[in-house]
């Protein structure tokens, strides 16, 4: 009988078949271009000290030693010195350093070949030309490199986007995020859990075919019950947290908001460090919504500046105020900025009234915003005198004219960030719309799962739900969304 059982785990671990051609598996992913060896230029474009040209594919042995004959092949993984020449006019290119990374011990799992080389245009566009002159070689397309990694078992999807992101990178949190996702801490997870639902499966069908012999020892069921509840349980926990992940990767949308003239612009031009907007005394100068991607204390922002929220006084500046207020409604993180020495005028109160006590009471945008109260202009108050806002909400000093406070702000801002983006540092996040979908149609499936009777029907719902999570890191993937993944990096990665 257990013979019987443990053939039913392998078969819930397999899942259904279908024909594939060369493919990663468990991806079906084709690989492009099968068969052929490819190059490319790795490093960036422009002159450079050094530049690292690659190959991958059956050839890149014959391509090594066609540039680089007479002299001996070089040892794996061994960096070389040697003359590049022209295989056909055997014309001297470059001495450069040249590294053979023989198959599968290497990036793409297949034969490599990297020749750093000196980074002048002339050297570069040489040695290029010098390979496409070697018969089976040809030029790589955008992240082909990449994708025979991804075939052939080197990288699972997951580690592809990771290793995209770092590419993309321009922040510390950005970095920290996608090196964890590089390492494969996504991807862990959800095998995990598709390990689980493996485990659930085989035990449910295992009680289709066996169940009626009374052979199975009791509370089968019941145990594929409660991981399926824990399951859901830990899967709605992570979609909750879904826009974090993907704040992180694009940039959370931080708006700077409030009344005429009380610095909205000089705190724009601070946190960016360049002058984005026009600073003057003259209420309703920003007429409007001016943005600009910033990294706040380490996080990817994009820093909106809008106009002074108030009645407009024409029509030019009435749309500016409606544009600010849309703005307004969409923004993850509000800076409110108000004039620490005019928190009594009528434009002040009422933007207090409006904008920060709904926030503080959580009726803004059913709190999903969050927001920081900016008393900016401090300079213009007397030194050593009381808080001049003993009844406002929490709140920091701020003189953009002097720089006071800066950091207290920048710190309150990492803070605020981490709450919206998601700290990098703690487990693995939602990075992709893709990633979001398939985590809801797994735990749709497990609902299913709940709500049927029909044991049939319940493994067809595990199935389904392991379906999900396979998809995340490569399983059944389509070539439509690999094409789009992989459209994102350069030629040479």
């Amino acid at each position: 009988m257990w013979r019987g059982f443990w053939t039913l785990v392998a078969r819930a671990a397999r899942g259904p078949r279908s024909p594939r051609s060369c493919t990663r598996q468990g991806s079906g992913a084709p690989v492009p271009g099968s068969g052929a060896t490819i190059f490319a230029l790795s490093s960036g474009q422009g002159r450079c000290g050094i530049a690292v040209i690659r190959t991958s594919g059956p050839a890149s042995g014959h391509a090594l030693r066609s540039l680089t004959a007479p002299r001996d092949f070089p040892p794996a993984r061994s960096a070389c010195l040697r003359l590049l020449s022209h295989p056909r006019s055997g014309e001297p290119l470059d001495r450069a350093l040249v590294l053979w990374f023989p198959g599968p011990q290497s990036f793409t799992g297949e034969d490599c070949a990297e020749f750093h080389v000196h980074g002048g245009p002339a050297v570069v566009s040489g040695v290029l030309q010098a390979l496409g002159s070697v018969p089976g070689l040809r030029p790589a397309e955008a992240g082909e490199f990449t994708r025979r990694a991804f075939a052939n078992g080197k990288l699972s999807l997951t580690e592809v986007e990771g290793l995209a992101d770092l590419i993309h990178a321009e922040t510390e949190a950005q970095r920290r995020q996608a090196l964890r996702q590089l390492d494969g801490e996504l991807g862990h997870l959800c095998r995990a859990w598709a390990k689980t639902l493996t485990k659930a499966l085989a035990h449910v069908e295992a009680y289709i075919d066996f169940g009626e012999d009374d052979n199975l020892e009791e509370g089968v069921l019941e145990r594929v019950d409660s991981q399926v509840r824990e399951l859901e349980l830990a899967l709605s926990a992570h979609l909750r947290d879904a826009r974090r992940g993907q704040r992180l990767r694009s940039g959370a949308h931080v708006v700077v908001a409030g009344p005429p003239n009380a610095g909205k612009s000089s705190l724009v031009n601070l946190l960016s460090r360049k002058p984005v907007s026009i600073v003057s005394p003259e209420p309703g100068t920003t007429r409007d919504v001016l943005e600009t991607p910033v990294d706040l204390a380490g996080f990817p922002a994009l820093l909106s500046d809008t106009a002074g929220l108030r009645e407009g006084v024409g029509p030019v500046e009435q749309e500016g105020v409606r544009r600010a207020r849309e703005r307004l409604e969409q923004a993850d993180l509000i800076l409110a900025v108000l004039d620490a020495s005019d928190l009594a005028s009528p434009s002040s109160c009422n933007f207090l009234d409006t904008v920060v006590t709904p926030a503080g009471t959580g009726n803004l945008k059913e709190n999903s915003q969050r927001l920081l109260l900016v008393l900016n202009k401090s300079d213009l108050l007397p030194r050593g005198g009381p808080d001049p806002s003993p009844n406002l909400p929490p709140h920091l000093l701020l003189s953009c004219l002097t720089g006071e406070g800066l950091d207290g702000l920048l710190e309150a801002l990492r803070k605020e960030l981490a709450e919206v983006c998601g700290d990098p540092s703690v487990g693995p996040l939602l990075t992709r719309a893709r990633h979001q979908h398939h985590l809801q149609g797994c735990l749709d499936a497990l609902g299913h799962y709940k709500q049927t009777k029909d044991l049939a029907l319940a493994a067809e719902a595990l199935r389904l739900a392991r379906g999900h999570l396979g998809r995340i890191t490569g399983g059944g993937g389509t070539d439509e969304i690999l094409d789009i993944i992989f459209r994102d990096f350069c030629v040479g990665k």
